[in-house]
């Protein structure tokens, strides 16, 4: 099994670091974006806050079994 991460505003991410979950931070859309793509291959399940996946578009929250299953946390 993966790891876990989850990619979103400091305020809304990082208490999931309590639970073993790898924060990346990332305020604005560029920042997410590249959260995204430094992604280590080991990560199998993605926790995106509504604005990350927001600015990431619907291509990286769409099932595809080349990347890891992505969630969006409730806005």
């Amino acid at each position: 099994m993966g790891t876990v991460a989850a990619i979103g505003a400091r305020t809304s991410v990082s208490g999931l670091a309590l639970a073993g979950v790898d924060v990346l931070v990332a305020e604005d859309p560029d920042a997410v974006r590249g959260a995204w793509r430094t992604l280590p291959g080991t990560v199998g399940l993605v926790i995106l806050t509504a604005v990350a996946a927001e600015a990431l578009g619907s291509a990286a929250t769409a099932p595809d079994p080349s990347r890891p299953l992505t969630v969006v946390m409730p806005g």
